[in-house]
């Protein structure tokens, strides 16, 4: 007890002697320090606080995130100091800290804070994985350059590369993450994170107990990313023949008993007879697992089994590479809808509101489906949408059970009509460039209007189809009132640049200059040309398009165009108006001599007037116009024409009606578009005095006579996902009005390749494409008149498309098709069926400055006319968006 007693009063004595001298700082790095006796506080003023040891962090902020300020009063010794201590060190970005005091006079105190900075991160480096991974891991690690390097950093760096690992199926994957010291810059480290990721886990069985009333393969397929298990048959030759040479002869006999086998079937089998994983497994995510889990049960769910549930669920590893899981469930009963009540609807009857619900007595209970009847189903046909579509945004619905009687259940559906909402604000924001006024006549949600939530989906479809927003975030954003029964919408929009810049060029030798110049303003103000307060690097922000184009190949070509449309002609009602002209020369060059033989100029001229009209429906555009092209030939016999000297005029009358319904411009989702279009030239053979029948092409085709009908037709589907059906048929027919008056040799039809010209340059010809084919290569022949191209085309397509990214800054999607068309000189000699074929897969690629890029790999399966083999495989390169 004495020797005790001795060792404390010798601890408090030294305690005491160190604390006289230095307070807040370890002795062994005293720099400094005055006499102050701890065992007798004392309250003294700060007098000044001075901070040492930093070189990046601010003095004063230091010094005010310390609590401490000059004036303040504190006790010496006393808890003021050691609270300034704990709240820099809180901070996470300082090493070391002490507090001392420099000097004291009287009742004053200098104090200096001395700390060390954690070193800041200069460059990360990851080892162990492919660059792939590496990239895929800086992103998810979100590392930046300069970051102050605190232990949470490292340890959260540590715990994301794991994660992501987790993620790829690596569960036994080990993270080391060290901090190295960077000899180069002072109070710097840079973080090396070494990865042993080691064998991918996975699942390679998945067991189901309890599973009485449905498979464990049907069960497997609901677990979409565990354990996907497709149906597949086999035939009885293909057993006899092959699976003998590896299958036991009483496997053989099981799988021609049951025809269709399931993959399930099949590896519980060769698991336990031939000890064979026959199968790819699938890798384990825990947190795809969970979501599996969650569908399993949904599917129960959908089937009657309400009370359906995963008892346990055991998932244990068979070695370093593979787990299996053992899953337990308890069924219940099966239920059945029996009764199906309301209450609280006065605006519809039961009859209207059990009519939308569709469910009768007697059908399996699901309950998800009624959820799906009730609240907003894909297909639009539901209660919410019949209420909500009529102004009431404060319904709501709620079913409940009310009755259980053995395997019948009975629901109450208990409806809150609430008022009618009208609309209070409508608020813009996002929109820097295009102007109020440009958004505001688009809106179907006006102040006073009564609330419509289909007025909010169709506003949303199209503010999206301008072109000026990012698609993907145009968001409407509802603030209801129910004590006023109105509500605010603020339309969420985030502008994006639809601006593009064509420009390529280069050096031709003989032929010259080679090369493409062309700007298109989307977005173009025509009023702010001559404002430059009001520009925005340019006259923007009304929703005009503007396009200039210049085209050059050496001396052989060159072309002009421009083009200018207003969506909103006066700014009241949608009338749109466009003007475009242009300008052409095809030149034929002796490449010997550079001596001009022979030419086509090409000059045209257009204008037309557009209307939205509101019947049938709404989405339906009618437009017209007229057009002027002249053709000017001398000894031009590139292509034949019919004649090679001379002129050819055409005056044509365009009309066009439309439907468009498509969801939005870049990747479209759903909806369809449907057009018609026709051209007509006066009927020129009624009163020229010209005998056509012996007259030469030069006379009969100087004035073009035709009739040209352009049928397009394409429709969108979401299948799963983001996964996206497109489908699309087109026609074409140019024709005559009397049989003395041919069809001229301009404005036919050549088909196959890209849809582009190429270096064809096949001016007064509509070119469309078909992949799988070369360029131009479905050319019927007129041999009576010497005019190539076909008066006569169809064309199908159908392709799956998947995105690969909607990034505001590229739009970039997969796609793989097959397709169909052809070419007839004569309609006499059409046949729909007669098509050539082809398949392929693509890749479309928008980025807003340079437009729609894509590329094809297509396979042709008939052959091209003149040819005595198939197209076989073909490249193709396209730019824009194609109308066919």
């Amino acid at each position: 007890m004495k020797k005790a007693l001795i060792i404390v009063v010798a601890l408090f004595a030294i305690g005491e002697v160190y604390s006289q001298v230095v307070f807040g700082r370890d002795q062994s790095n005293q720099t400094g320090g005055v006499s102050i006796n701890y065992s007798s506080p004392k309250e003294y003023e700060i007098a000044d606080i001075e901070v040492r040891g930093v070189q990046f962090l601010d003095n004063n902020a230091l010094i005010s995130l310390s609590g401490l300020r000059v004036g303040d009063k504190i006790k010496v010794p006393g808890d003021e100091i050691t609270t300034a201590i704990k709240k820099l060190w809180n901070q996470g970005i300082i090493g070391n800290v002490s507090i001392y005091a420099s000097k004291v006079e009287g009742d004053k105190i200098w104090l200096i804070i001395e700390l060390t900075e954690r070193p800041r991160l200069t460059k990360y480096i990851i080892e162990g994985v492919n660059k792939t991974k590496q990239g895929e891991i800086e992103e998810k690690i979100g590392l930046i350059r300069g970051k102050v390097l605190t232990d949470v950093v490292i340890k959260n760096t540590e715990l994301a590369v794991q994660k992501y690992m987790e993620s790829k199926g690596f569960l036994n994957a080990e993270i080391d993450v060290f901090q190295q010291n960077d000899t180069i810059l002072r109070n710097s480290a840079y973080l090396k994170v070494v990865i042993d990721q080691g064998q991918k886990v996975k699942i390679r069985n998945i067991k189901f107990d309890g599973n009485d009333e449905f498979t464990s393969a049907k069960l497997r397929s609901k677990l979409k990313k565990t354990g996907m298990v497709p149906k597949f048959s086999l035939p009885t030759e293909i057993i006899e023949t092959t699976a003998k040479l590896i299958w036991p002869p009483n496997l053989i006999n099981f799988i021609k008993e049951s025809k269709e086998v399931s993959k399930e079937d099949m590896r519980e089998y060769m698991a336990t007879h031939v000890n064979l994983n026959f199968f790819k497994p699938s890798k384990y995510v825990k947190d795809d697992y969970e979501a599996d889990k969650d569908l399993l049960l949904s599917f129960y769910n959908s089937k009657g089994y309400r009370d359906a549930e995963i008892v346990s669920d055991t998932i244990y590893d068979i070695s370093n590479k593979f787990m299996n899981i053992n899953m337990t469930i308890e069924e219940g009963d099966k239920y059945y809808f029996r009764d199906i009540s309301w209450t609280g609807n006065y605006i519809y009857s039961d009859e209207q509101l059990q009519r939308i619900l569709g469910i009768e007595k007697g059908d399996v209970y699901d309950l998800d489906l009624v959820n799906k009847k009730l609240n907003f189903n894909p297909t639009g046909v539901d209660i919410s949408s019949l209420y909500m579509d009529d102004g009431y945004l404060f319904f709501s619905i709620t079913p409940v059970e009310v009755g259980v009687a053995q395997d019948s259940i009975d629901l109450e559906m208990r409806i809150y009509e609430g008022a009618q909402a009208t609309i209070n604000k409508v608020l813009i924001s996002g929109n820097d460039k295009t102007n109020d006024h440009v958004i505001l006549r688009e809106l179907r949600t006006r102040p006073g209007d009564k609330f419509s939530r289909a007025d909010l989906i169709r506003t949303q479809r199209e503010l999206s189809q301008l072109g000026y927003f990012d698609p993907e975030q145009v968001n409407p954003n509802v603030v209801p009132n129910p004590v006023n029964e109105t509500a605010d919408i603020e339309w969420q929009l985030v502008e994006r640049s639809n601006d593009q810049i064509e420009l390529s060029g280069g050096w031709g030798g003989a032929f010259g200059f080679v090369g493409t110049f062309g700007v298109s303003f989307n977005n173009f103000s025509v009023r702010n040309i001559t404002k430059p307060e009001h520009w925005r690097g340019l006259p923007v922000g009304d929703g005009q398009s503007l396009s200039l184009r210049f085209q050059a190949n050496g001396r052989t070509f060159q072309s002009y165009s421009f083009s200018f449309v207003e969506p909103w002609l006066g700014g009241r009602n949608p009338n749109s108006f466009g003007l475009s002209y242009s300008k052409s020369i095809q030149r034929s060059i002796n490449r010997f001599t550079n001596e001009t033989l022979g030419w086509l100029k090409v000059t045209g001229i257009s204008s037309s007037l557009g209307r939205r009209v509101k019947w049938p429906d709404d989405f339906f555009t009618v437009s017209t116009g007229i057009s002027y092209q002249r053709y000017d030939l001398f000894q031009f016999n590139s292509r034949s024409l019919g004649f090679q000297t001379g002129d050819a005029n055409s005056v044509t009358f365009n009309t066009s009606i439309g439907r468009s319904s498509v969801s939005q411009p870049m990747y479209p989702r759903n909806g369809s578009s449907i057009s018609l279009a026709a051209s007509f030239t006066p009927p020129y053979s009624l009163w020229r005095n010209l005998d056509y029948e012996n007259a030469t092409a030069q006379e009969r085709f100087k004035w073009l006579e035709y009739h040209k009908w352009n049928f397009d037709s394409k429709y969108y589907l979401t299948l799963a996902g983001k996964l996206v059906l497109a489908a699309r048929a087109h026609f074409g027919y140019i024709g005559s009005y009397t049989s003395k008056a041919d069809v001229g040799p301009f404005e036919r039809f050549q088909l196959g390749g890209d849809g582009l010209t190429g270096q064809n340059f096949l001016l007064g010809t509509d070119v469309v494409g078909l992949r799988g084919y070369p360029n131009n290569s479905i050319t019927p022949f007129d041999r009576e008149n010497n005019i190539e191209g076909g008066t006569l085309f169809n064309k199908y397509v159908m392709e799956i498309r998947y995105p690969i990214s909607l990034a505001q800054s590229a739009t970039i999607y997969a796609l793989t098709f097959v397709e169909g068309g052809n070419n007839w000189d004569r309609f006499a000699e059409f046949n729909p069926y007669n098509i050539k074929k082809s398949a392929g897969v693509g890749l479309r690629i928008f980025m807003p400055a340079f437009g729609l890029m894509g590329i094809d790999w297509a396979y042709g399966f008939d052959r091209v006319p003149g040819s005595l083999q198939n197209a076989g495989p073909q490249f193709h390169f396209s730019i824009g968006q194609q109308i066919r």
